[in-house]
């Protein structure tokens, strides 16, 4: 490892609470976005889709589109010949050792549409309102079939089947654990609390609708868009284009919003780029909110029977999840996952559970395809396991926060094998949840309940204690380079979508090799430039590029002395570094780093063993996953006439290892709170029988508002990561871990009085007022 700074002593050290790098460029409006661009030359295409969830194509009547002013081409299924499908490789099997059955998805249906915004047809013009008339234009005859939109229905015997290959429209019949084991602990527990639970199908709804430029210059591919990383993604388009990777580039500027949506290539991509290739000029397409309800991949949807098993303390035996998780009608790269492996990773949290069961059986709907969103199935594991303990804490007249305490895995049985297989590092979950109730005032909750009731209100408290399982870093590239400007480039493959990475990726490398902060220049967008490449997801960003960064900088170093023994003529072994400069021991004589690099640039005829830069292109190779963790604690106040709910109270504690920036991590904290209370209390995609989305606009979707999200109190209990060289353990997607539990907690306490017992996502104010009238009627 390379010699490090005191973070004490320096402004923009790990540990500092440094301003945004980007924020000043945004703020004054320079960012540029996909939609920003506008090339030489370049068409507009807009996109037909399908007005039917489930039907099959018995033609595409384009000649009068072809025949409206500006039209350049008009592309079906029929002109996309000798392109790839876009399918899911993740290796799960079913129970009986068969693999996942994953459907071919085409650029543009050919024989059946399965969803409402299906794409069918991409119109090509020379503006954008001559590509949307034009594209009103298209005639599609389609017979329309029978349409499922709810996963346990699409499972019946007669159910419509969206493919013939794919018998019961079930993709997967997933299990984890050993059935006979958990069978038995069930079956001698002192307690059996059961719980059915629904995970609300949500629209992601990123600031930045999907955007992309298609374009074909020097016998290559270039496509323009927002993503969460050039390098995966190059390599998923390539194989469906079926070109080498060197023949397709890709390049990001700022995205704005993802959360998992962004991740993979999208049908539309094909056709701009065929488009491009045919006309010979740039083809751009900007979705319209309205599409992207219907055509961005959603999140969550999963139905949940959930059970715990006590023995007569109240300690966990065992814990099992029957589920039935939606697909859509096709599978993204990475929907099984949700509701498999990270259900079975995620459901212990914190606690010493010695068996653990998931059975999940991935269904197909006629609905708009999910993906991951936020967290993908870390949040809803927690959420499963907190519902449960709030339950069986009722049920078997335990104090729920003692309950919590006596099944913690303890800080000495670290390291800790857990039933999901994963091992964690490192924890002090009692600790934790001792310095959360403090924080929320945990005992004066009596005075402010009498408060609320004297205002005719309903008021109850939740806890969300939570452990998620990152995603492991896999390679990544930590490329420096010293520039002639006297910058400094950092060059990885995680991309930015609105965390922030040029700041906390910049404080490392001045961390580490002592070069000027502002000096400091992040490249991720463009896959010409990258050698590796993990992309942002699974909340590893700082976990990968930041150890990339830190491996660089050890091989910059010894560049660097190699070099200094050359300019200050001494042996390599006499050089020392330390606070960006290289000395020869013993002496005050010195060369700043970035000296150095400037008097390599300008050296003529240097030794055959002295490099002619410093810089370095690594790829560092892989860490474990790690195990952010904290408890959160909320306070709602309902109002029985309305049946509103506002959260008025939220505490927060978190180990998230070693914080490289607590200004970032906190507001990453926050929007993670904020989705988690959107998805609770408001958010849910609702369809018709017959599969028309009924939430398809953000007049009749409701996203949290600034009013729906409180003040949040934010703390740390740092337990530094040894799964990687920083100590960080991730933060990104931990708000939402966090703030779904300890709000429906919170909820359900609130109406428990009143005779209401369990509560499903989301709380809104019609579901709630009729859920009080019901139990006041009984």
């Amino acid at each position: 490892m390379p010699d490090s700074l005191t973070p004490s002593t320096l402004r923009f050290g790990i540990g500092q609470s440094v301003p945004r790098e980007e924020d000043p460029k945004l703020l004054r409006g320079e960012g540029r976005y996909t939609d920003d661009l506008a090339l030489p030359g370049q068409a507009y295409a807009f996109m037909v889709r399908s007005p039917y969830a489930h039907g099959v194509i018995r033609g595409i009547d384009t000649e009068a589109a072809r025949a409206m002013p500006g039209v350049l081409a008009v592309l079906t299924a029929a002109d996309l010949t000798g392109y790839g499908a876009m399918r899911c490789a993740m290796p799960l099997k079913n129970i009986d050792g068969s693999p996942l059955r994953s459907p071919a998805r085409q650029p543009l249906a050919a024989d059946k549409v399965r969803f409402v915004g299906d794409p069918v047809a991409v119109v090509v013009a020379e503006t954008r309102m001559q590509a949307k008339d034009a594209a009103e234009a298209v005639m599609l005859d389609i017979d329309a079939l029978p349409a499922v939109t709810d996963p346990a229905a699409a499972a019946e015997p007669g159910a419509p089947l969206l493919y013939d290959d794919i018998p019961n429209n079930m993709v997967l019949d997933w299990q984890f654990g050993d059935p006979v084991k958990i069978e038995a602990a069930f079956a001698a527990a002192a307690h059996v609390t059961k719980l059915s639970i629904d995970n609300n199908r949500i629209v992601v709804c990123a600031m930045e609708p999907r955007a992309a430029i298609g374009v074909w210059a020097e016998d290559r591919y270039t496509l323009h868009l927002g993503c969460q990383g050039v390098f995966g993604l190059r390599a998923q388009l390539a194989g469906i284009l079926n070109v080498p990777v060197e023949g397709l580039r890709v390049l990001t500027g700022q995205v704005g919003g993802s959360f998992g949506m962004k991740a993979s290539v999208y049908p539309e991509y094909v056709p701009l780029l065929h488009a491009a290739k045919l006309l010979g000029r740039p083809v751009k397409w900007t979705d319209e909110r309205t599409s992207a309800f219907l055509s961005d991949c959603h999140g969550r949807s999963h139905q949940v029977d959930a059970a715990l098993a006590l023995d007569a303390e109240g300690r966990f035996l065992a814990v099992r999840l029957n589920a039935t998780a939606d697909m859509g009608a096709f599978l993204s790269p990475v929907t099984p996952l949700m509701g498999t492996m990270n259900f079975a990773k995620n459901v212990q949290s914190n606690y010493a559970t010695p068996l653990i069961g998931v059975h999940t059986k991935s269904m197909l709907t006629n609905t708009t395809p999910i993906t991951a969103y936020r967290g993908a199935g870390r949040p809803e594991g927690n959420y499963f396991m907190e519902r449960l303990i709030e339950q069986a804490a009722l049920e078997t007249g335990k104090d729920a926060v003692a309950l919590r305490r006596l099944n913690h895995i303890p800080a000495a049985a670290m390291p800790y094998p857990a039933a999901s297989g994963s091992t964690y590092d490192g924890g002090e979950f009692s600790a934790i949840l001792d310095q959360a109730l403090t924080a929320a005032d945990w005992d004066g909750f009596g005075t402010r309940l009498a408060d609320s009731q004297a205002r005719g209100k309903l008021r109850g408290r939740g806890i969300g204690n939570f452990l998620e399982c990152t995603a492991p870093p896999a390679a990544e590239m930590g490329g420096i380079r010293f520039e002639a400007d006297d910058t400094v480039t950092i060059i990885t493959g995680t991309l930015d979508y609105g965390q922030g990475h040029w700041t906390p990726f910049a404080q490392v490398l001045h961390q580490y090799l002592g070069v000027p902060f502002h000096a400091i220049r992040l490249l991720q967008g463009d896959s010409d430039e990258l050698i590796a490449g993990g992309g942002t997801g699974g909340s590893k960003s700082l976990m990968a590029s930041g150890a990339a960064i830190v491996e660089a900088s050890a091989l910059v170093i010894e560049r660097g002395r190699q070099a200094a023994s050359w300019a200050l003529e001494a042996a390599p072994e006499d050089i020392l570094f330390e606070a960006g400069k290289f000395t020869i021991a013993g002496t005050d004589r010195s060369i700043d780093i970035m000296e150095l690099a400037a008097k390599l640039r300008e050296a003529e005829d240097l030794p055959d063993d002295v490099p002619g830069k410093l810089d370095v292109r690594h790829i560092f190779k892989e860490a474990p996953q790690a195990y952010p963790n904290g408890c959160h604690i909320a306070e709602v106040e309902i109002d029985p006439e309305t049946g509103i709910v506002e959260v008025v109270k939220y505490s927060t504690v978190n180990d998230f290892g070693v914080i490289v920036n607590p200004l970032l991590v906190t507001g990453q904290a926050h929007g993670g709170i904020a989705q988690g209370i959107g998805q609770a209390l408001l958010e849910r995609v609702v369809f018709s029988e017959d599969g028309q989305p009924m939430s398809g606009s953000l007049t009749d979707y409701a996203l949290p508002r600034a009013t729906d999200v409180p003040s949040i109190s934010f703390e740390s209990h740092p337990v530094p990561a040894t799964t990687n060289p920083l100590g960080a353990k991730g933060c990104g997607e931990a708000g939402c871990a966090g703030s779904l539990p300890a709000v429906m907690n919170a909820v359900v306490d609130a109406l428990r009085p009143l005779g209401v017992g369990h509560f499903n996502m989301p709380a809104t104010p019609e579901r709630v007022w009729q859920a009080i009238a019901s139990a006041k009627a009984a």
